[in-house]
């Protein structure tokens, strides 16, 4: 697993680390995924679930007060109850707290709504924090929050790519914002990567930001976060 911030602007603290899969040798997700298959979807689902515990776990996580969020794939999920057993159980055997763990799914696979919706209400039951990925660019998008609100949503990085740049991107974004805030749903932009980019979504009111301008991703290890220059200059001007 590799490990990588979500940071929060305003209070200069890291509001999450997103587990992603990596192979033994350090190697990238899609190596990792171009071996699994429909019939090891469903152990390769749940083991990177207890992975992604442990890891964090043995990084005390747990103890920054930071959010785990771990990605699951729905189409593995046979039973809601059934499978988030092991996850369960590994929380317990290591420690983890259940409400510092958020489950989160891309918009991008398809899948049926009915039985999405039976899995996140189950979670939300359970106690975890629930988020879309990828917000913007799948199948699910507006439907999906007419029925269920998760607890996050990210926007998608191509919505958040040369935003400072595009005019027509800022009014989307600054309209996607307002409707989530009136939903009481916290927004993270993702794939921020350069000065312009964070200053223009900070101007729009994100306060949620990850991408490699801040940390690229740790490979079993918390990185350190850069914090840009734009926000030491926001920081020093509420000083001043």
């Amino acid at each position: 697993m590799a490990f990588h911030p979500i940071v929060s602007v305003g209070s200069g603290k890291v509001f999450a680390y997103e587990a992603l899969v990596r192979g033994q040798d350090g190697s990238g997700a899609g190596q990792v995924f171009e071996q699994v298959n429909d019939d090891n979807l469903y152990a390769f689902d749940q083991k990177c679930r207890k992975t992604a515990i442990e890891h964090a776990s043995r990084l005390d996580l747990g103890d920054t007060g930071s959010l785990l969020s771990i990605n699951f794939l729905p189409n593995a999920v046979y039973d809601p109850k059934a499978c988030i057993r092991l996850t369960l159980e590994t929380a317990k055997k290591t420690g983890f707290p259940v409400s510092q763990i958020m489950f989160e799914f891309t918009e991008v696979e398809r899948i049926s709504a009915p039985h999405l919706l039976d899995i996140l209400s189950t979670y939300r039951r359970l106690g975890f924090l629930t988020s879309i990925d990828d917000f913007g660019a799948g199948y699910a998008g507006l439907d999906l929050l007419s029925r269920f609100q998760p607890d996050v949503v990210k926007l998608d990085a191509e919505l958040t790519r040369n935003i400072d740049q595009s005019s027509v991107k800022q009014t989307i974004v600054r309209h996607v914002i307002s409707m989530l805030e009136q939903l009481g749903i916290i927004i993270v932009a993702e794939g921020i990567e350069t000065q312009g980019e964070f200053s223009c979504l900070y101007d729009l009111g994100v306060d949620l930001m990850q991408g490699w301008l801040f940390a690229k991703p740790g490979f079993e290890t918390l990185p350190d976060v850069r914090w840009p220059d734009a926000l030491r200059s926001v920081e020093e001007s509420k000083t001043a």
